[in-house]
């Protein structure tokens, strides 16, 4: 891939920010790192930046750990100490997504809040925009760089610093459902949802903090399945999948 300036895309998003979990990158019901769904979802994400759409992506650590699980009990570790390991965790995701995207001839940069001078770049705001305008796809690692902070959060605010157009939150399931759609199959998805209706019914879409940003900023939130071939391409080309969530709803009941 040429690491000339980026077209402008013909699309309505000019930017966007990608949110993966960790549990992405491991076969269903397991954890650790499934190259084949790591070069899965950088097969898809390399098909959507043929749009002409400049790609970050923010990404978890759940499949290798999550600060929370040493929390519990009587654990000798610390709870910012665990956090602090969950954002390594991400690390860890972000080197094997670079590799993937890069057999694919992306370019990629690989840039991480938490200093990590040997294996990644630090993040520093005005680099990840010239490395998007020069159309690599940058993979942030690290959440925040604090602890305590959720990587949906360290997506919103990613979303933010770097004036994205939207947040695409992807997921297993197709969108933004009244119940866990794994658990209950009659749970009822839900096409549109504003950011006050996302609190008032507790919807399982971001944590409260991301929300709140998000809402207080006017950033559109997407959710949708990225297990389904095609659609983070979809995603970047506005069409109607999975739960839009805005800040008021475009269509009427």
């Amino acid at each position: 891939m040429p690491s000339s300036e980026s077209e402008p895309t013909s699309g309505p998003y000019q930017r966007v920010i990608l949110k993966l979990s960790g549990e992405s990158f491991a076969p269903p019901g397991e954890r650790g790192i499934s190259m084949q769904e790591v070069v899965h979802i950088a097969s898809q994400t390399y098909l959507a930046q043929q749009q002409g759409v400049q790609i970050a992506i923010v990404i978890g650590g759940g499949n290798i750990l999550r600060g929370g699980q040493f929390t519990a009990g009587n654990s000798s570790i610390q709870e910012a100490t665990a956090h602090y390991m969950g954002m390594l965790a991400t690390v860890i995701n972000g080197l094997a997504l670079q590799d993937a995207l890069e057999s694919l001839g992306c370019e990629t940069r690989l840039l991480s809040t938490v200093k990590m001078d040997g294996v990644a770049e630090p993040y520093i705001r005005r680099r990840a925009k010239r490395h998007l305008e020069k159309g690599r796809i940058v993979i942030l690692a690290g959440g925040t760089g604090a602890p305590f902070v959720t990587t949906d959060t360290a997506a919103a605010q990613k979303a933010l610093e770097l004036e994205a157009d939207v947040l695409l939150k992807a997921t297993r399931v197709d969108g933004v459902f009244s119940e866990d759609p794994e658990k209950n199959p009659h749970a009822v998805l839900y096409r549109e949802l504003t950011y006050q209706q996302v609190r008032e019914k507790n919807l399982r879409v971001m944590d409260s903090t991301a929300i709140a940003h998000c809402m207080e900023h006017e950033l559109p939130i997407l959710v949708f399945n990225y297990r389904q071939d095609g659609n983070i391409e979809r995603a970047v080309r506005g069409e109607k999948i999975g739960t839009s969530v805005t800040s008021r709803l475009e269509t009427t009941e």
